[in-house]
């Protein structure tokens, strides 16, 4: 790879505006509605919510469901990047953040599912105060009740969305009949925690140089770090540095702020540093869990590791099942391993083991 432009090159803080105010957006594209749309909803709820270290709050739940009616809903929720746009549908045809792990023929089939996702709590910006995973799990009650939805034949969540549906099998269990939790356990690591502390610091010091997106980029490109492992940056970035503008560049650099810019573009830097703390103070006792949960763990993951996983599955006894993925990919192994994530949804969610009724005339295993 040759050097960038130089308008590029200096750093990303010369590259993204300086503003103490967040940088408008641009406004989202209208797009047509297709007739058969009608599998598709998406909305928004007021609700009151008893938060647990902000006091009640007035919120607006945020959220998307797509499939039949009358079809078993699976709530789905990823990382606290996240959001109610799981995977193209009739109403939106753009990508969503799990793309790959929706569509004819996965597990989670929309044409055999209803899928809800929904945005999370403080995901707009709007509530600058601490967040908790059992505030989330309270909004995905409060959503139910909304929406009639008595009880949801599964949960699947990945990374923070496996804290949520670890805390709403403890709060609501009658809300949801199997959690599959992936990355994802009852507690964080404090080496993690302290990857996250960093991270929080970077955005701080942004703050106090007039530079909340650059503070968010370099927060960004850290998490990238821990998401993904050494082996993976081996095998992409194992090229000599350059020296480009009298400055010395590795491999890596170019990924890194392209990945720093991409994620200040679409995520407030308050939502980011309250649902990142939302991470540290998640805590649930797996004894206090009321539902079949399967955990899938990944070797490398260095954000949660494999001894976190065992832990969870001892303490949740008879109810707990463990799976092992092994992935270059660490963290991130849910968005990158498509495949391998739908057929352990297969078989965690519709195998012998499971208790959810599909119509006869679908793919999955029953």
């Amino acid at each position: 790879m040759g050097c960038p432009s130089p308008e590029s090159a200096v750093n990303l803080a010369n590259r993204l505006a300086p503003s103490c105010h967040p940088l408008p957006r641009a406004a989202e594209p209208m797009r047509a509605v297709p007739a058969d749309a009608a599998d598709a909803r998406r909305g928004s709820l007021d609700a009151v919510l008893a938060s647990r270290h902000a006091g009640t709050r007035r919120l607006r739940l945020d959220y998307e469901l797509v499939g039949p009616a009358g079809a078993p809903v699976v709530f789905v929720a990823g990382g606290i990047s996240a959001h109610r746009h799981v995977a193209a549908n009739a109403l939106d045809a753009a990508p969503g953040w799990a793309e790959g792990l929706l569509g004819a023929g996965r597990a989670l089939d929309p044409s055999r599912l209803r899928i809800l996702a929904f945005d999370y709590v403080g995901a707009d910006g709007s509530l600058d105060a601490p967040i908790d995973t059992a505030d989330q799990a309270d909004a995905v009650a409060l959503l139910l009740d909304a929406l009639g939805i008595d009880a949801l034949a599964g949960y699947v969540g990945y990374s923070y969305g496996a804290l949520v549906g670890l805390q709403l099998a403890v709060r609501h269990a009658q809300r949801l009949r199997k959690l599959v939790a992936v990355s994802g356990v009852h507690r964080p690591h404090p080496y993690a925690a302290a990857w996250r502390a960093l991270q929080r610091k970077a955005v701080a010091l942004g703050r106090l140089q007039c530079a909340d997106e650059q503070g968010l980029s370099l927060a960004r490109q850290f998490a990238m770090l821990s998401y993904r492992t050494p082996e993976e940056f081996a095998e992409r970035f194992d090229a000599l540095p350059r020296i480009c503008n009298g400055q010395v560049r590795v491999a890596a650099e170019d990924y890194l702020d392209a990945a720093g810019a991409k994620f200040v573009a679409r995520v407030s830097p308050t939502a980011w540093l309250r649902l990142s703390e939302s991470i540290d103070l998640h805590r649930i006792d797996p004894a206090q869990v009321g539902v079949p949960v399967s955990v899938i763990a990944v070797e490398g993951d260095r954000l949660v590791p494999m001894a976190d996983a065992v832990e969870l599955i001892e303490g949740l006894g008879g109810r707990g099942r463990l799976r092992v993925l092994r992935s270059p990919y660490g963290h991130d192994a849910f968005l990158k391993e498509t495949d391998r994530i739908d057929a352990l949804l297969a078989s965690e969610l519709f195998g012998p083991a499971s208790r959810i009724p599909l119509p006869a005339s679908t793919g999955v295993p029953a």
